[in-house]
């Protein structure tokens, strides 16, 4: 992308799934400008949707989980990506919740959901692992931000954040 190029600007958010142990639940995606990526479960907000709902509805949507709510804010950021062949540079809410059980299985309904979105995977992502891997995720240092996050911390501003292999002169 030229540094002339136009970004669409979109509203996101996203929920950080913990379980018991500390693992993660991350989505596989591979973007046509940023490449491979993982993910929290979520995405663009509906028209008249709060970051909050947009959170649960995309939540229940990639996942199948009802019984799991938007706790805590953990960070904001942007990043710029092309979706559907449309640039853009999205603002995302990113939010915290628990789930009870260790490498949860997704609910029954949510291939069609994932087959839509482009999402080519999932899995449970522990504490260490996270710390490890050379493998983008989506929002960067997502470990360091967990491992600062406590009840009372105000959430994360993390700002325009250029992704691997883009620079940040893009307007």
């Amino acid at each position: 992308m030229s540094p002339a190029t136009t970004r669409t600007p979109r509203q996101a958010a996203r929920v950080v799934v913990r379980d018991a142990q500390g693992a993660v639940f991350l989505l596989r995606y591979d973007n046509e400008e940023v490449g491979p990526h993982w993910a929290t479960p979520g995405g663009g907000l509906d028209p008249g949707e709060s970051p909050r709902q947009g959170a649960l509805r995309e939540l229940r949507e990639e996942t199948g989980w009802a019984d799991l709510e938007p706790g805590p804010l953990l960070c904001t950021w942007t990043h710029d990506f092309t979706r559907a062949g449309v640039p853009v540079r999205q603002f995302e809410h990113i939010y915290l919740a628990g789930t009870p059980g260790h490498g949860r299985e997704l609910g029954p309904d949510v291939a069609d959901e994932h087959l839509a979105d482009g999402i080519l995977g999932w899995r449970w992502w522990t504490p260490e692992e996270l710390r490890r891997t050379d493998e983008q995720i989506w929002p960067p240092q997502l470990h360091a931000l967990l491992d600062a996050w406590a009840p009372g911390v105000a959430p994360a501003e993390l700002g325009h954040v250029p992704l691997k292999g883009q620079s940040d002169t893009v307007g």
